[in-house]
């Protein structure tokens, strides 16, 4: 018993395979699908990638493990602020796509602002045996796709919550929609565990938009002004850097010139999740910022869109092995 949570786990022993997840090598955005109609500082765009650091530790925070109890029914505190949605009890309103936009929005409202999911990414031991930087287990068909830290603290790292938001967003649309919540669009636990990789980045051309895009979820963004907030998206950064965030509105000049964006995401200085924003280093004094084409959006349309895949032309990663806990059980803390 740790603080009210009864810790019971064993994972089989497994060799710590090389992960690049939120620091990785700088992917230039996709080549554009058709002609972008807005002007170039608008437009996605493709330029070799600029070198990295060597050793992104010097980067990550330290992170001292803090219990986070759950209620009487077992709910963290966003399972408690979701679960009208979940039940039905209270509707999200479909935008005029039907696109998950408005389910991804729906989610990140859930996640508390005190400070309280805290960030955690170890590059010194590395730790992706047993973690993937969700805030809790993301469950899917049986199994769980994405590990939390195994103490039950909620820590997080900025590519592994959005791809807990974009997990919790599509159950949460199949459910008001009276699906199978676990079927998205028939892919299987190695189909979703396959474009966890591409969302972590772990090969060349990997991004949330390839994930979304290879198995029929929806499409790449390739003009900045198509991007609507809770499209997912990823940016490298000059100094060296990337971030994976929850877009929701872009920054503009007098001009109507796009300088950066408002984002939800993980890694925020002292506070673990929340809401921010930043500029791109051709709009900043220092030249300091996101580098303008290296920004890759991926957006999830509608079910009724959803388009036929095929593995066998789906690059397939081996970054790491999917490892299943033998056991977790959290209680709540002790009344005072």
């Amino acid at each position: 018993m740790i603080h009210g949570l009864l810790r019971l786990f064993l994972f089989p022993a497994l060799a710590v395979l090389i992960f690049t997840g939120c620091a990785h090598t700088p992917i230039a955005a996709s080549k554009p699908a058709r002609a972008a109609v807005a002007s170039s500082t608008n437009t996605v765009a493709k330029n070799s990638p600029p070198p990295r650091e060597q050793d992104p530790g010097s980067r990550r925070s330290t992170y001292t493990p803090r219990v986070y109890p759950v209620d009487e029914r077992g709910f963290s505190p966003v399972d408690a602020a979701l679960a009208k949605a979940y039940a039905r009890e209270e509707i999200i309103t479909n935008d005029d796509a039907g696109s998950l936009n408005p389910f991804v929005l729906k989610v990140i409202s859930g996640y508390p602002l005190d400070g309280s999911y805290q960030y955690h990414c170890s590059w010194k031991p590395r730790e992706y045996d047993i973690y993937n930087g969700v805030t809790q287990d993301q469950w899917y068909r049986g199994m769980v796709v994405a590990k939390a830290y195994p103490d039950g603290s909620r820590c997080s790292y900025c590519c592994g919550f959005t791809f807990e938001v974009f997990v919790r967003a599509m159950k949460l649309r199949n459910i008001q929609a009276g699906l199978e919540p676990d079927d998205f669009n028939g892919m299987t636990f190695n189909d979703l565990f396959n474009a966890l990789q591409f969302w972590y980045i772990e090969g060349k051309g990997d991004s949330e938009a390839r994930a979304i895009t290879s198995y029929g979820l929806g499409t790449t963004i390739t003009n900045f002004d198509d991007a609507r907030p809770g499209d997912f998206l990823s940016y490298s950064t000059t100094p060296a850097g990337g971030h994976a965030v929850i877009f929701l509105g872009w920054l503009r000049d007098d001009t109507n010139k796009i300088t950066g964006f408002k984002y939800f995401s993980s890694n925020l200085t002292g506070n673990g999740v929340g809401y921010a924003q930043t500029h791109f280093s051709d709009s900043t004094k220092n030249g300091h910022g996101v580098l303008r084409n290296y920004v890759n959006i991926g957006h999830v349309g509608a079910i009724k869109h959803y388009r036929p895949f095929n593995r066998a032309e789906i690059p397939q990663r081996n970054a790491y092995a999917p490892t299943q806990p033998t056991r977790i059980i959290y209680l709540p803390e002790p009344a005072k």
